[in-house]
């Protein structure tokens, strides 16, 4: 019983010292034999009919294109940005922070839904010549809210957590983007056909999210073999 107790006691002390996340934190290294999982995401009924935007301000900059609302796009059938990701690997290839982009050019967050890994940072750039307020909603990581006047070309922030954190901008009132960060380096959005490619996957079972900013997730456990192509297919639908 007493051998218990120390045990106890000192796996306790690790957890005070070594929170629970970081005991169980990805490993990443180099991957041999490894599989890769590719599909696509199909939408589940009649494709909606695109919603325009109205551009209500700086219409000289913002409305030399005409806009439609980027939360919900079906392309053939099947569903563009979104993102499909791995939620349960704990071991895989290398996962090294990155430099991304994220661009405001015509008033617009481009790309829609930007994903990258944990520790990464994002230059938030403005072409545009006029006033942008750059500003997240985010619970895992501190959220910004900063106004960059058009000789401010570029704001860097880095996102140290993973979690998906909304960007919006108090000026342009339509303009919506995502970051989607995480916790590991396999995940992918999916592209204009809906398709998505996840690589250097170790041979085993995962589970295989799907995220959308407005229909939710789903989810299915995939079984990767190596140096195979596993084939899936998700379904979403509004709800």
């Amino acid at each position: 019983m007493k051998s218990k107790g120390i045990v106890s006691a000192f796996f306790t002390a690790a957890l005070l010292v070594f929170p629970l996340s970081s005991l169980l934190a990805y490993e990443g290294g180099a991957v041999s034999d490894g599989g890769t999982i590719t599909g696509v995401v199909k939408f589940k009924g009649a494709a909606p009919a695109p919603k325009k935007l109205e551009v209500t301000k700086d219409k000289e900059v913002c409305a030399k294109s005409a806009k439609n609302d980027p939360g919900l796009v079906v392309s053939g059938g099947n569903l563009v940005n979104a993102v499909v990701s791995i939620t349960d690997i704990k071991k895989g290839k290398k996962m090294e922070p990155q430099k991304a982009t994220m661009d405001q050019n015509g008033c617009e967050y481009k790309p829609h839904v930007l994903a990258m890994t944990a520790g990464s940072s994002v230059d938030i750039i403005n072409p545009d010549g006029i006033l942008h307020n750059v500003h997240s909603y985010s619970k895992a990581n501190s959220s910004f809210n900063m106004a960059q006047p058009k000789f401010k070309k570029t704001i860097n922030v880095k996102i140290d957590k993973p979690e998906v954190i909304s960007l919006k901008c108090d000026v342009h009132g339509w303009m919506s983007g995502w970051l989607f960060v995480g916790e590991n380096p396999y995940f992918g959005v999916t592209d204009n056909s809906g398709s998505f490619k996840l690589t250097d996957v170790p041979a085993g079972t995962y589970n295989v999210e799907v995220w959308h900013e407005t229909l939710g997730k789903v989810s299915q456990k995939v079984t990767v073999k190596a140096k195979e192509e596993a084939k899936v297919t998700f379904a979403m639908e509004k709800k």
